[in-house]
């Protein structure tokens, strides 16, 4: 990849990357964030999130002969848990919006120090991985900057000035989600034969990953439906955009970028499925 279009796709996930997150936190107050949490098996949430989904993708890529690139992005989409995406889908799945906003708004500053630090770890675990550029470090500032720094922005226009967050709310939200789109699409355009190199194998086993982080994150909802979805889905849909960031950071110009493309465009897919299942499923069990 030429270093101007690894510089185009790192200005357009940061931007959206930063745009959802000022935006979520354009729509929240501490006090909603900390009562939604309070009401959770947040622990146990955490932890599944990144200790057990990404130990699930490292055993599943070795134990499938994964190749290494794609490992890597695997693992990179494993590290970053629920996507700023998860509020959107959990109103759509008619889910606990309130819960999906304060694990939404609270995973990013818990990213921003732990999936550098499970990225380090499991990344070792793919032996050709130890030749690759991966600094926790500087990945630690960048995501320190892009992730924490806008939400925390955010939530302070919302308590300071009110007024100014609820204006400023929609352009924010629409810029960001169509400055995603364009990164999404711009990304898969250039490397677009890489991703068709992807292969069957490698994409069945992200979905069962997948699968399975839904079946996990659900259980771990507690007893309440609208909770189980919304844990569900942000255990199963990755932040996209941070493990793309992730990969252009540290692994600019190798196969990794698309593998991060590819199953990431998967787990858009499956999200969107599961979310048509559970609004017309709903739906459906009314009317019978």
């Amino acid at each position: 990849m030429m270093m101007k279009t690894v510089t185009v796709i790192r200005v357009l996930t940061i931007g959206s990357l930063s745009g959802l997150l000022l935006g979520v936190g354009l729509r929240i107050t501490a006090g909603q964030v900390i009562e939604s949490l309070r009401r959770c098996h947040l622990t146990l949430i955490v932890l599944a999130n990144f200790v057990v989904v990404p130990a699930l993708a490292v055993t599943a890529t070795r134990a499938f002969g994964i190749g290494a690139d794609l490992s890597v992005g695997m693992i990179l989409l494993a590290a970053a848990p629920f996507a700023p995406v998860v509020p959107v889908f959990a109103r759509m799945a008619r889910a606990d919006l309130a819960l999906a906003a304060g694990l939404t708004s609270l995973f990013p500053i818990l990213s921003a120090f732990l999936t550098p630090l499970v990225c380090a770890v499991a990344l070792k675990q793919v032996v050709e991985a130890g030749a690759m550029r991966f600094s926790a470090g500087a990945i630690l500032l960048t995501l320190l900057a892009t992730i924490t720094l806008p939400l925390g922005v955010g939530v302070a226009v919302n308590h300071l000035a009110p007024a100014v967050g609820r204006r400023a709310l929609r352009p924010v939200e629409i810029t960001s989600e169509c400055v995603g789109a364009l990164s999404l699409a711009f990304v898969t355009a250039t490397e677009f034969r890489s991703i068709l190199a992807t292969g069957w194998v490698p994409l069945l086993v992200m979905a069962m990953v997948s699968e399975v982080s839904l079946a996990l994150g659900y259980v771990l909802g507690g007893r309440d439906r609208d909770s189980r979805r919304v844990v569900g889905l942000g255990t199963s849909n990755r932040n996209i955009a941070l493990a793309l960031l992730v990969a252009i950071q540290c692994f600019g110009g190798t196969p990794v970028v698309p593998a991060v493309v590819a199953n990431g465009l998967l787990l858009i897919l499956l999200g969107l499925l599961h979310v048509a299942f559970w609004r017309f499923g709903s739906g459906w069990q009314r009317t019978t």
